[in-house]
């Protein structure tokens, strides 16, 4: 059975499903979210911590801070070849399912930076070697590891190598000190992964994708986890018992069957943000999370959030499930923050106060104090 629906509803239907909407559970923990979300975009290490608190409400730094400490969150490049918060159990049945076309697509820059097999094969001997019975080391001592044994690590080498290993299931980011994440094995990190056969691992991405991230397409999902749409399709077939289906505009949407998945003739349920106005950060699966954004921004606006075109995603500002600005703040850990709204039309000034909470419960969230300049035209004081 399809279900017509507008874009007002699959919008509300996300924000629901994301953790963002009024209704959403407010109780879970940044471990919940995770859970909810399998994968959060984290290359941005500070983006992607408020990325599960923002989801959170609550929660704090520390807390995030703690799952990576325990092992119970691991940071990785399960797919896209983009660093991810991941469930730490999850991330070896990802890596199989993405693994061998992301090395694939990386042929030719092994090439450029000669890291033949046997370059490769080194690098992991030497991983092995120095991280194993517990080890823990920067990257910049993981470089210097590597250049003992022989391994030059300049011009993009040295980075080109860590991510290989942990693509290829040897490495992954482990416990946090003084601001970044020490390199240890993931066999030692997560000793005990979930074991799920290929059409089993399918279903379990579609599903788990859908029950963060849905209603959403076939094609957002290809696009989210870099899997050829053959393979997107597969998952799916597996998925479909669970599934139910949306129409709007004759594109189809789909999303994990429950209570939000009415019969035909009855009225999709509605939801709202949890509040007036959210501060979300650079790369948030809210806009990161599907191929096609138009349901959330014009193409016009998008061109705004990543400035040049360079890959760079800055942190946004979402009014009614839209995203109507980005915003900015200074890097480094000072202890007050002076934060910039850079709305895309001048904010009232109901959504400027609302604003200002927002990123105040930011500052909260990493024990800061948050100014909000007020200077701008676009901003109502």
């Amino acid at each position: 059975m399809v279900i017509a629906a507008s874009r007002r509803d699959i919008v509300g239907l996300r924000l629901s499903a994301q953790l963002l909407a009024a209704d959403s559970q407010a109780t879970s923990s940044v471990v919940d979210v995770a859970e909810r979300m399998l994968a959060v975009q984290a290359q941005d290490f500070i983006g992607g911590k408020w990325a599960l608190g923002v989801r959170a409400p609550g929660s704090a730094e520390s807390d995030v801070t703690a799952a990576l400490d325990a092992g119970t969150l691991v940071r990785s490049w399960p797919m896209r070849g983009t660093l991810h918060f991941v469930p730490a159990r999850e991330l070896n049945w990802m890596l199989e399912l993405t693994t061998a076309r992301l090395i694939a697509g990386t042929t030719t820059r092994r090439k450029q930076l000669e890291l033949d097999a046997d370059t490769v094969a080194q690098a992991r001997a030497v991983a092995l070697e120095v991280l194993g019975g517990g080890g823990e080391l920067t990257r910049a001592q993981f470089m210097a590891a590597l250049e003992s044994h022989g391994i030059a690590t300049t011009g993009q080498r040295g980075y080109h190598l860590v991510w290989h290993l942990a693509q290829t299931g040897v490495l992954c980011w482990g416990r946090e000190v003084n601001g970044q994440q020490m390199l240890v094995l993931l066999s030692e990190w997560v000793p005990a992964p979930r074991l799920l056969e290929r059409d089993e691992a399918l279903g379990e991405f579609v599903l788990r994708y859908l029950a963060g991230h849905g209603p959403a397409t076939i094609t957002d999902f290809a696009w989210w986890t870099k899997l050829t749409l053959t393979d997107a399709k597969r998952g799916f077939s597996v998925a479909a018992a669970a599934l139910s289906e949306l129409s709007v505009d004759g594109e189809r949407y789909f999303c994990v069957a429950s209570g939000e998945a009415p019969g035909a003739n009855d009225a999709l349920p509605r939801h709202r943000q949890r509040s007036p106005v959210m501060t979300l950060g650079p790369f948030d699966e809210y806009l990161l999370g599907y191929q096609d954004r138009s349901l959330i921004i014009s193409a016009d606006d998008y061109q705004k959030v990543v400035p040049g075109k360079n890959g760079m995603f800055l942190p946004l500002i979402v009014v009614g499930g839209r995203i109507v600005g980005t915003w900015r703040k200074p890097p480094g850990k000072k202890s007050t923050l002076a934060v910039t709204a850079q709305p895309f039309t001048p904010l009232s000034g109901s959504a400027t106060a609302g604003f200002a909470r927002s990123v105040a419960a930011y500052g909260r969230f990493f024990g800061r104090t948050v100014d909000v300049l007020t200077g701008s035209d676009n901003l109502k004081s």
